[in-house]
């Protein structure tokens, strides 16, 4: 395993290289004429172009999640640009930086939908950030493909969510570690902001409503937070079966190797999180973080040819050391269901594109089938599995269907 240093150092580079193409004369608006309408004016597509946004946090604490986001939804519209495009025309990116302030988020989402008038935005991974461009899009009709496992109750015209609801993940996860680990009792840490409090609000409900367990303990920090050792300390006194961690972001970092140095050995403390991928391993430190359980729809470590053929496509892009998340291989599938809806409406029009992507299935993504269900979310496998030393997770559990997005379940609202 690579220093932190190291890590930092390529890390950063790989940030450099987002912004550098962010500020590319490539990316600038397109001239002709526009062949499609939203609420907010023409869309922006001419006989042989097609714009579009990516919206992500390529600075700031939420940067560390949300670089490979970006260079999944790049890697994507690449390789359907290599292949021709999109009904003949080339698509263009407006990339811009949302710097992992909610604020910001809403002015770039209406600078992309009512300024630039993209046919499709491919963006946001906090829930902050998603309900703070929210209303921009349903305002102005625009199409936002959110690549994010969520919390789930919500439900927009408007909105392809591309990622998991707590009932594809959070359910299955405390499900899981209740057969497995005959858990009983459980020790929340989060984030302070609305997907971990959700998220732990319906966790909470089914941990006293079905698993019948409890909650010793429930901590929220603010984003960005670097002092986990009181928290620490709490858990320690507690001694709860499972710590479930919903931390996000640069505070991952932290948390773990302030749990490691207060020698709480995750071989025998077991520890569920629903929010760390290999991207966050790559900046925590994978010897920091052995042995926790990590429950997502996809893991990089996934046996398959459709994975291993985007693995190889994604380092040879991005750098051999490069490592993929969930979140990163939900952004690079969504390109390609817009482009299957395009083509199947025949048109870039957002009504259009949205009244004909239920149904849509792709078969051979990196993780295996999906397709998008009529509340827009997607039917897809949830996986558990345990962090390995070298930054990659072992799978330990893979569900044995595909399964129903339900985004408002009842007992949990």
């Amino acid at each position: 395993m690579r220093s932190r240093d190291r890590n930092d150092a390529h890390f950063h580079l790989r940030r450099r290289l987002l912004l550098g193409l962010a500020a590319s004369p490539l990316l600038s608006a397109l001239p002709g004429r526009a062949l499609a309408q939203t609420g907010a004016g023409a869309l922006a597509v001419t006989d042989k172009e097609v714009t579009i946004g990516i919206l992500h946090s390529i600075s700031g604490t939420m940067a560390m999640s949300e670089t490979g986001a970006t260079q999944g939804e790049r890697l994507a519209i690449e390789q359907i640009n290599a292949s021709g495009g999109i009904l003949g025309r080339t698509v263009k990116v407006i990339q811009e930086d949302g710097a992992s302030d909610w604020p910001t988020f809403a002015e770039k989402a209406r600078k992309l939908v009512v300024n630039d008038h993209c046919a499709a935005v491919f963006g946001c991974v906090t829930s902050a950030s998603r309900k703070a461009v929210l209303p921009v899009f349903e305002q102005y009709n625009g199409l936002l493909y959110y690549p994010t496992y969520y919390e789930g109750l919500e439900q927009s015209k408007n909105v392809i969510y591309t990622g998991q609801e707590a009932t594809q993940q959070t359910l299955v996860a405390l499900d899981w570690v209740t057969k497995e680990k005959g858990a009983k009792s459980f020790f929340m840490v989060g984030s302070d902001y609305i997907w971990p409090r959700t998220t732990n609000k319906i966790a909470t409900k089914h941990i006293t409503n079905v698993t019948k367990g409890t909650i010793v303990g429930e901590e929220y920090f603010p984003l960005g937070h670097t002092q986990f050792n009181s928290v620490i300390n709490k858990i320690k006194l507690k001694k709860p079966d499972v710590i479930f961690a919903t931390v996000v972001g640069g505070s991952n970092v932290a948390f773990y190797k302030q749990l490691k140095a207060a020698g709480i050995d995750l071989k025998k403390q077991t520890l569920v999180t629903v929010s760390v991928t290999e991207d966050d391993v790559d900046g925590i430190g994978g010897e920091n973080i052995a042995d926790a359980y990590s429950c997502m729809k996809y893991f990089q470590s996934v046996k398959t040819p459709a994975n291993e053929a985007f693995v190889a496509a994604f380092k040879k892009r991005w750098g051999d050391k490069t490592v993929i998340g969930d979140i990163t291989q939900a952004a690079y599938l969504s390109p390609f269901l817009w482009k299957a809806a395009v083509e199947k409406a025949g048109s870039f029009e957002v009504d259009k594109v949205i009244a004909v992507s239920p149904g849509l299935e792709i078969k051979d993504a990196p993780e295996g089938a999906v397709k998008i269900h009529e509340n827009h979310h997607l039917w897809a496998k949830t996986r558990v599995a345990r962090a390995r030393p070298d930054g990659q997770f072992d799978v330990v559990y893979e569900s044995p269907e595909l399964i129903e997005p339900n985004p408002f379940p009842k007992g949990y609202q």
